[in-house]
Parts: structure tokens; sequence; C-alpha cells
């Protein structure tokens, strides 16, 4: 509606002019009024630099009126009328003008506080409706309620079923004591056993077999002297019955191998003796095998029993035993036994150069230093018999016959100088292991078990050529 003017043109003129700036302020005033009530203020996020304009948005709608929304580790697109839990991430999209948001750093943990109390709040655990809690609550309850007698009685009953009543136990109990059996009293039912003369062969066998696996031990060993058992052993090797005499003989090698009293023992009980005689007469190759087991255990680490293998004749049955047609597998036992006998003194008399001065091993030495083996190893021709091993195919005979051939040397060196056929055998046999040697080689074994036959059959070359 135009405005009419009464007054002077000039006073009109200012009038207007006022008029209109004040109509300009009110509309100004109303825009700003209307900002401040915006349901969503961006606020600028100094930290962030994500490349999809992110902001943190603060909305001031009452939370508990909203749909809350559940959010992820990614994000998501928020619609008008639905609340984030607290501590996600809401930003702006500036692209699609939407809002979107995701879990925060710190996952599904919120902290709370309450002056100087704080804490942490887990957010993913296990809700539960308010029916669900009730029922917890009657469950418990329930639970908690003194059981009747009747209850008692059938909870007693059951427990009384699952366990045994405890004069049962003590009764159970006292008859394992009265089952279970030490080492001591397990040889003497066996010695029992094998002397009653109601046991049958089979039974006395089987006795044998047990007592040998007993009497690996030392204690055991010497349990079977004191009861008397070993003499019984040593009877069984005049056995007509040659499943005894084997058995009898597997017992007394187990007994008397590492074991000085026992040892003594057999030899004062005429143990070598018989064992002697049963090798110099004919018998099947299984009893020879262990009859040959029980000397060689008699003997080794025992000069007294070694002098008297001598006195005895005992390089001789062992050369029968070597000549003997069909002897293959007793040949190579025969010549470690010797070569073993043979090392064990010289050993013994390398540690005898040291000032020692306990007096047990002084008449060790005193005893080694009686028996003069080599010499007659030379005279019973063992010089020539121990090379005859070369010619079998298996390298382990092979390898021991070289390392007896150079114990044997210092007495057997003079002959085998003049034996053209050993010169020659070992020659051949040089060139095949060095064949074998550079075959290990190129297997990436430098130090392998030809090299060290061909170290010996170098070393013998040497002494012999």
């Amino acid at each position: 509606m135009p405005v009419r003017c009464q007054v002077p043109r000039s006073y009109c003129s200012g009038l207007k002019a006022a008029l209109f700036l004040w109509m300009l302020s009110f509309n100004f005033v109303s825009a700003n009024y209307k900002n401040t009530f915006s349901a969503l203020t961006v606020v600028e996020n100094p930290e962030a630099n994500d490349s999809n304009g992110e902001a943190h948005v603060e909305d001031e709608v009452d939370p508990e009126d909203l749909e809350v929304f559940q959010p992820t580790d990614q994000w998501q697109t928020l619609r008008p009328g639905q609340a984030v839990p607290a501590g996600s991430h809401v930003r702006l999209n500036l692209q699609t003008g939407q809002r979107e948001v995701k879990l925060g750093e710190e996952g599904s943990l919120k902290y709370w506080s309450d002056g100087k109390r704080k804490g942490m709040v887990n957010t993913q655990a296990s809700s539960f409706t308010a029916q669900e809690l009730k029922k917890a609550l009657k469950k418990f309850k329930e639970e908690g309620v003194e059981p009747t007698s009747k209850d008692k009685e059938k909870e007693e009953a059951e427990l009384r079923a699952q366990y045994r009543p405890i004069e049962e136990l003590k009764r159970d109990m006292a008859q394992l004591e009265m089952l279970v059996e030490t080492d001591f009293q397990i040889i003497s039912r066996l010695i029992a056993k094998f002397n009653h003369s109601s046991s049958t062969a089979d039974e006395k066998v089987a006795a044998l077999l047990d007592l040998e696996y007993l009497v690996h031990q030392v204690d055991n060993a010497q349990d079977l002297v004191s009861m008397g058992g070993l003499k019984l052993v040593i009877n069984a090797l005049n056995s007509t019955d040659l499943r005894l005499q084997e058995s009898a003989a597997f017992v007394l090698g187990s007994a008397v191998s590492s074991n000085p009293r026992v040892q003594v023992e057999a030899v004062e009980g005429g143990a070598l003796q018989k064992l002697l005689t049963l090798l110099a007469t004919e018998r099947p190759m299984g009893v020879k095998k262990k009859l040959l087991f029980a000397v060689g255990s008699l003997l080794r680490h025992f000069p007294y029993a070694q002098s008297h293998f001598l006195r005895m004749g005992g390089v001789q049955v062992l050369g029968e035993l070597f000549r003997a047609s069909g002897g293959g597998a007793l040949r190579v036992r025969v010549v470690t036994l010797i070569y073993d006998m043979i090392i064990e003194k010289e050993l013994i008399s390398q540690s005898g150069l040291d000032p020692i001065p306990d007096s047990s091993h002084q008449e060790r030495l005193r005893q080694y230093a009686q028996i003069s083996l080599l010499p007659l190893l030379a005279e019973q021709g063992w010089c020539n018999l121990v090379p005859e091993l070369l010619t079998s195919p298996d390298h382990d005979w092979r390898e021991k016959a070289l390392r007896t051939l150079l114990a044997m040397m210092p007495n057997c060196q003079p002959q085998y100088r003049q034996n053209q056929v050993l010169t020659h055998s070992l020659s051949t046999l040089q060139e095949q292991y060095e064949e074998l040697a550079l075959s290990e080689q190129d297997l990436g074994e430098e130090d392998g078990y030809f090299g060290e036959i061909l170290g010996l059959l170098k070393s013998v070359l040497l002494k012999v050529q």
C-alpha cells in the first residue's frame, strides 16, 4: 500500500528510508533464528582428512524417541529418524548429501564415569529381555530351595551306585598286594619250577627263558647266585636235551655279562670248562651260537677267565669252530671275540702308563700281563685263518677281518709279507672301496662307512708291502 505523507517532502523521504531499514533488519533476524533451530549442524573436524569429506555430526534430537541404528565396521547410510550408539563415527557425505555411520575405533566398548569412579561397558555382551530375566530368577530361587528328604535319599543312592564300598576296596587291595611279586620272588619261583622233579622239559625251558629276561640286571643276576640258581643253570649244560643246553647257555651268558661277581662264581663253578667241551663236540648251529655267546660274555673284561681259557685250550677250540664246514655265521663271531681280547689288553696296558693309585687296577694290569694271546694265535695258524674272511662279500665281515689283521700285525707281519695272495686280495679290495668311497662323497658323506674300510685297507697294505 503506498504511503502518503502530509508533512514536508524532506521529512517524508527520511521516514521512508527508516521504514525500509527496519524491514531489512527484521528479515535478517528471522533468517538467523531459523538457522539456530536447525536439527543438523555440520562441525568442521581439523583432524579429518577423508576424500569423502568426513565430518562429525551432532544430532540434538532426543535419542529415546528415535530408532537405534546398529553400525558395523563399514560406512552405512543413516536414514532420518535413526539414532546411533555412543562412540560411533558419523559423517556427512558431501557428494550425496546423506549422513553415514560406522563403529568407532574402540569397537563395541564405551566408557562411563560417576564422579571419581570410571568404568568400561561391553556393548557386545548378551542382552536379555525382562521376561527372560524373570524366568532365570525364578529358576534360581527353585534351585536354592532345600531338597526334601526323599530327594536326599535318591541322591545318596545314586552316589553309592557310582562308588564302591570301602570294605570291598580294602579286600581288592589286599588281593593285589598278594598278586604283586618282586623280581626276587619271581626268580625264586622260577628256580623252584625249574628244579621241581615233576616239571616237564617244556616247563623248564620256559622257566629258563623267563630267567634270561631278568638276569640282565646286575642285582637280579647276583640274586640268582645267592639263591643257588646259577649252579642249576651250569648243571643244565650237561642235559641230554639240546633245548635245555641252549637255554642254559643263554641264561649263563646274560647273567655273567659285565658282572664280575657272577663271572667269578661261574668260573669257579666249572662253567668255562663245560662250555668249551660242548663247543668242541658236534652240536646244532643254534646251540653253538648260544655256547659261544656264553664264552664271550665270560671272557670279556675278566683276565682271570681269559687265563683259564688259554690253559684249557680255548684258542684251539675256536680254531676248530672257524675251520668247521658250514660255520660261516660262527666265523665272524670267533674273530670278533679274538679281536676284543687283543684290544682289551692293549687298552688296559696303555692306561697303565699313567700313575694310578688304585690297587684294584694295578692287580688287573698284573693279570693281563700274564696273558700271552698274540704269540699263541700266531703259533696256532690264526695269521692265515683271519684273512679268509676277506673273501666274503659281506662288508661287516671284511671290516672285522681288517681290524683283527692290524691287531695281530706285531706277531703276524712276517707271514703277511710272504703271503702274495693276501697282498693281491688287499689291492683288489682297495680299488673296489675307492669307488665306493667316491660314491659316498658324491652323496655328501665325507667320512662314510666305505671310506672307513678304505682307510683300514691302506693301513694293512702299508704294513705288509
